[in-house]
């Protein structure tokens, strides 16, 4: 057999999460270059990041498939290797045959190192005893290594192999807080460090981290004085779902001035006529949401970009937007659509207060399908929230406070709040999203609107 049919041709491996291209940014190696498994080999840019992408195979490099700029589909030939000759093995490389012949175990964080199969599977990163590259070897052979100690006279048995650690967003998630790998205790499988082991290392004071500066993280250190809030649990699940929304959802805030004078004395005229079942202003206006979505169900809807759809829900699965001491929560109302404005008072009081308490259980805070936020209670007049992902859109209502207001041509003072309806383009256009709005805030004018809408 020839050198070049004896050649492997590393294919652009799956992204994932519906990429199917990636830009080169920068190549890390030459063609006649010696590489070795999942070394780095080029710098790739996708719709989500900049990634450098790991080569499962070892020897010479024989093409490189793209210039810097072009742009490649996923499962197309990226990088061709030569298996190098006796003469041209570099010392130590006979330890990479064996991963050489059964293929990378490393995985690209979110993506993942498939070869363009039928499927494109991602593929389940295996457990290995391979020594980290900075300490102990010249190469990754595995998604997990082993943070090992130096010998002690010259025996390797006496090291101390003080971690497994997850590669490689553990590793660098350490470096780049300081982090000591050998002090943190693995929770997962065989004691493997995981992320969540981290992240809860890093919720102890900061004395007890290692100041370890990264030259790459261009920070200012904490400085004497300066409050450390580590970004763990729930605080943390919320920043990364703000995070995703902003990152993944064009959306859109449109918002009016409503005269609200018509729905507080609605409000104070069922409260008087069944004082043991009061309803709250947020009663109410989820009862109008209600009614908005059904007539325009476009917003109660999600985008499914893995499948390019856009679904729409055949419930109302109402989200309460709640400040609590563990931050903000979304406790979510399952069909709201099939309860009363009275049912809908009680459960939005119940939930809220459940939520306060911290005895929501988890499914109680998923699966929402429109959200409905009431930022007037901290004394605003208006905002532009963020959708809680993955949902198309929310209503945010503001203070209601006294304001002059036109009214049959006359000047008066009225109750006035804020209305904003923030929305993902995706899923419908202005024309949609302000006949929602305009219903809302008719409704909220003239609550007898409702009756004629049922």
């Amino acid at each position: 057999m020839t050198t070049v049919e004896r050649t492997q041709v590393f294919l652009l491996p799956d992204l994932g999460e519906g990429l199917s291209e990636a830009e080169i940014v920068e190549w890390r190696v030459a063609v006649g270059d010696i590489v070795t498994v999942d070394q780095s080999v080029v710098e790739v840019e996708t719709a989500k990041a900049v990634v450098d992408v790991p080569c499962p195979y070892a020897g010479r490099v024989v093409t490189l498939h793209g210039a810097a700029g072009e742009v490649r589909p996923v499962g197309q030939p990226l990088i061709t290797i030569a298996p190098l000759d006796g003469g041209d093995e570099p010392a130590g490389h006979a330890t990479y045959r064996e991963e050489e012949r059964a293929g990378s175990g490393n995985v690209l964080i979110g993506y993942g190192t498939g070869h363009g199969g039928a499927t494109r599977r991602r593929r389940r990163p295996r457990l290995s005893l391979a020594p980290e590259p900075a300490t102990a070897g010249p190469a990754r052979g595995s998604d997990v290594v082993g943070a090992t100690g130096p010998t002690t006279g010259g025996h390797p048995a006496a090291a101390a192999a003080t971690a497994l650690v997850i590669s490689p967003i553990v590793r660098r998630l350490a470096r780049e807080q300081g982090l000591d790998l050998a002090t943190v205790r693995g929770t997962g499988p065989g004691g493997v460090i995981r992320r969540a082991d981290v992240e809860a290392a890093l919720a102890v004071p900061a004395a007890r981290l290692a100041a370890v500066p990264d030259p790459h993280v261009a920070l200012a250190p904490a400085g004497d004085g300066d409050v450390i809030v580590p970004l763990t649990g729930v605080r943390k699940v919320i920043a990364d779902k703000l995070s995703r929304s902003r990152r993944e959802i064009p959306e859109v805030t449109i918002w009016v001035d409503v005269d609200a004078t018509g729905l507080l004395d609605t409000r104070a005229a069922i409260n008087a006529a069944t004082p043991e079942a009061p309803v709250s202003i947020l009663a109410l206006l989820a009862r109008i949401c209600l009614s908005g979505l059904r007539r325009f169900p476009q917003l109660n809807a999600r985008v499914d970009t893995e499948a390019q759809r856009i679904v729409q829900s055949a419930g109302v699965h109402l989200g309460i937007a709640a400040q609590t001491d563990r931050g903000l929560l979304v406790p979510v109302l399952r069909d709201a659509q099939r309860l009363t404005t009275a049912e809908l008072a009680a459960e939005l009081a119940a939930t809220t207060a459940a939520a306060r308490a911290g005895s929501l259980p988890p499914a109680r805070l998923t699966g929402g399908t429109f959200t409905l936020n009431n930022y007037g209670v901290f004394g605003v007049d208006g905002s532009t929230p963020i959708i809680n992902h993955p949902e198309a859109a929310l209503l945010g209502v503001g203070r209601i406070v006294n304001k002059p207001w036109v009214v049959d041509g006359q000047l008066a003072v009225r109750k006035v709040t804020q209305l904003s309806l923030t929305f993902d383009h995706r899923v419908c256009d202005g024309g949609v999203a302000g006949g929602f709005l305009r219903h809302v805030a008719d409704c909220v004018e003239r609550p007898a609107l409702l009756i004629a809408a049922v």
